[in-house]
């Protein structure tokens, strides 16, 4: 776990793979793929090992806690966040909609079961205040998780903890 502030009221929000979107960004790769055509200039397009995930906030006043990210074997996983001005339904991703800087997680192949996995932890907690910035003004998060390393979507679980402003 990759933590800064530990406080009282707690609140817990799962990272959500959001699959009908993650299939129109990988349908949008297809298309281009198809018709020999290239992607808009700045268009952020899906990779192969990337997924579109999503947080729900039901509390806009929100301060950043915790990660908790489990990675069930060796592996990276790289989060990267959307930023508010990226309506999914409406446009393509720009590259300049991603926030910096992501959260880059991994857990070493000479780790044991029990290791903690690591992360460049100055860089998640800066993630993680942008994303409760982010949720004073957005009901939905998106983001984009990318798995290397031996890391895929079965083998993660990610979440990230909030304290409630009062």
């Amino acid at each position: 776990m990759c933590s800064s502030r530990l406080m009282s009221k707690e609140v817990k929000l799962p990272f959500r793979l959001d699959v009908e979107l993650t299939e129109v960004m990988r349908l949008r790769v297809q298309s281009l793929q198809q018709r020999g055509q290239k992607r808009q200039e700045g268009e952020r397009l899906l990779q192969g090992n990337e997924a579109v995930y999503r947080l729900d906030f039901s509390n806009q006043s929100l301060q950043f806690s915790h990660w908790k990210v489990w990675l069930a074997q060796p592996g990276r996983l790289t989060i990267m966040g959307t930023s508010q001005l990226w309506t999914p339904d409406l446009t393509n991703l720009m590259t300049r909609q991603l926030l910096e800087p992501p959260g880059v997680f991994w857990r070493a192949a000479g780790d044991g079961d029990d290791a903690p996995v690591q992360c460049y932890e100055a860089d998640a907690d800066e993630f993680g205040e942008r994303i409760a910035e982010l949720a004073k003004v957005r009901k939905v998060m998106y983001f984009l998780f990318a798995f290397s390393e031996g890391c895929s979507p079965e083998t993660v679980d990610c979440s990230i903890t909030f304290t409630m402003d009062k």
